[in-house]
């Protein structure tokens, strides 16, 4: 299937919100790991994301000009052509932009999407997220708002992170510490600030303890419950039942139980990358210690280029990530959910 159409990630999402599953939004940053996504999504039979920050994009524009948007780009095109081969739906995502990128990042690609929506095409990623979490509440929905209304001109979705997550990514960091759980009050502003979907559709990245990265247990308190308290609060107001779609920020290292209770409290993505990091990389260590004097020139020898081949490792490497992809699958209800 091609990668998602608007219509059908609309379909996607609210398929995942009324069977109270999530898809795994799927951190890339190359070729090999965008394959590993898709790889796993087709093998757990599941519809899914992938995603690329501002981080990523940049590595992916090549350390001599180190262009983000010419990275997303890219990858974007390339996934637009290599998706077609697989058996499920898959839309493309930008991951967290902070204020001092979007210029550099969700400006210009939200441009190009119109463009080609203006030619009668498809925007080319699905949507695309502002991070506005190191900025006053109401300076993060002032822009905010400005994005929704280009978004919804482009057919693409956004996503908002309201308040902060902890920990760091892309040099985005935030102290693990009370900050890091959304209000009542905090929803109500959004959703007063951008609608409840008349003004164009938003996912809502909201805040209860999560932190990127990996952590031992007893270290994040995560309060998923949450989720409810803000939902029915502004259901209250608004009299507009489950009216957010949320999205699982720090996903990685999660508990099943936790994750559970979001998938029941209103999420609909959840994000994955230190996992999927790991999981790539894991077996290319173990290639490269039980192959030492294969892939290094030892004492003036030439090595085995069957070990060094960047293809004998690149292949365990996927294999791992997208193994990593299906188990999220399993764990956020998603397998076996695609759209056929």
């Amino acid at each position: 299937m091609p990668i998602a159409t608007p219509e059908v990630y609309n379909e996607m999402l609210d398929r995942a919100k009324a069977g109270k599953f999530a898809y795994p939004a799927i951190n890339v940053t190359s070729s090999q790991t965008l394959n590993a996504a898709l790889r796993g999504f087709a093998e757990a039979e599941s519809d899914g994301i992938v995603q690329i920050s501002t981080g990523g994009a940049e590595f992916l524009g090549g350390q001599y000009s180190k262009d983000m948007v010419t990275g997303a780009v890219a990858l974007a095109e390339f996934a637009h052509i290599v998706a077609e081969k697989y058996p499920v739906n898959i839309a493309l995502h930008t991951d967290h932009c902070p204020k001092d990128k979007l210029d550099g990042y969700v400006r210009p690609l939200l441009a190009l999407s119109k463009k080609r929506v203006d030619a009668g095409l498809t925007p080319l990623f699905q949507s695309h997220m502002w991070d506005g979490s190191a900025e006053t509440l109401a300076d993060n929905l002032q822009i905010a708002q400005e994005l929704l209304e280009q978004a919804r001109a482009a057919r693409i979705i956004l996503e908002v992170e309201i308040t902060p997550t902890g920990g760091e990514e892309d040099g985005v960091s935030h102290e693990i510490n009370d900050e890091l759980y959304t209000t009542v009050d905090d929803a109500i502003r959004t959703a007063e600030a951008l609608g409840l979907g008349e003004k164009g559709r938003y996912l809502l990245a909201a805040s209860f303890g999560n932190v990127h990265g990996v952590y031992k247990p007893g270290n994040v308190v995560l309060r998923p419950e949450l989720l409810k308290e803000l939902n029915d609060g502004v259901a209250a107001k608004f009299g507009k039942a489950a009216p957010f779609d949320f999205v699982f920020h720090g996903g990685s290292g999660s508990t099943e139980q936790e994750i559970q209770t979001a998938l029941e409290n209103g999420v609909v993505k959840m994000n994955l990358d230190t996992d999927t990091q790991y999981a790539f990389t894991r077996p290319v260590a173990g290639h490269m210690f039980a192959n030492y004097d294969g892939v290094l020139k030892v004492d003036g020898e030439v090595g085995n280029k069957k070990a060094y081949d960047p293809r004998t490792w690149g292949k365990l490497a996927e294999a791992s990530m997208a193994a990593r992809v299906v188990q999220a699958t399993q764990n956020l209800r998603s397998a076996g959910n695609r759209i056929k």
